[in-house]
């Protein structure tokens, strides 16, 4: 006859107690999930914001020479090391502040609508220039670049290339693009697109000098303008 071992019940206690164990899967710890890369580079993008429109009112009120990077980061709410994760210095600053602020409003010159003339394309592109840049704090950016450029030929010359050699093409084709369809008939302009866009360098020029002793309606200005350029408009 066998002889049964019996089973203390502390012993069958743990023994159901393991299996137990054994059959409830074991849930892993939540592992710490890492910032979506989409939310850090929208808050470095808005921080990038905050400086250059921090720098535009710096530039503004100071000029480039006495702008220093603390006054910067100090308007924008940054420590002084956040500017160095964006720009290399001032000159890259200023020059960001550019390509954002104006350079934006070049594209559009060379784009004349099917069926739109010539005049009407300059007309539209005077307005918003006038309307986007005199009328704003972007005309005492080009002010400061006329008042420092030669000081500064650096920044001058950054200028030129992304805006005023930009802008002379665009208007030199419009004036070509005139010529050919017989809008224009001094095929001479062409030479010297500086005479067509001219009302508006006089146009931010005044605003900041003279506006307060005799305002002056630019965009009319402009109009009458290119009466002398394309003859005088139809008032039908």
């Amino acid at each position: 006859m066998t002889k049964r071992t019996k089973r203390s019940p502390r012993s069958s206690s743990v023994t159901t107690t393991r299996a137990a164990t054994a059959r409830v899967p074991k849930v892993a710890s939540a592992p710490l999930r890492p910032k979506p890369a989409a939310n850090r580079a929208e808050k470095s993008a808005e921080r990038r914001a905050a400086i250059v429109e921090a720098a535009m009112e710096e530039f503004i009120a100071r000029g480039f020479a006495a702008t220093r990077l603390d006054d910067v980061a100090k308007r924008a709410g940054v420590a002084k090391g956040t500017i160095y994760l964006h720009f290399t210095d001032k000159e890259s600053m200023f020059e960001e502040l550019i390509r954002t602020a104006i350079v934006p409003l070049i594209g559009n010159i060379t784009m004349a609508p099917p069926g739109g003339s010539v005049r009407e394309t300059i007309e539209r592109f005077a307005a918003t220039f006038i309307q986007e840049v005199v009328s704003t704090r972007r005309g005492d950016i080009i002010r400061l670049i006329v008042a420092e450029g030669p000081r500064f030929p650096a920044i001058a010359d950054f200028y030129f290339r992304e805006v005023v050699s930009r802008g002379l093409a665009g208007i030199t084709a419009l004036i070509q693009l005139g010529v050919a369809s017989g809008e224009i008939r001094q095929k001479e302009l062409a030479r010297f697109p500086q005479l067509l866009v001219a009302p508006a360098i006089v146009a931010v020029i005044w605003q900041s000098l003279f506006a307060r002793h005799a305002p002056l309606d630019a965009i009319e200005m402009f109009k009458v303008h290119l009466d002398l350029i394309f003859g005088e408009r139809r008032t039908t």
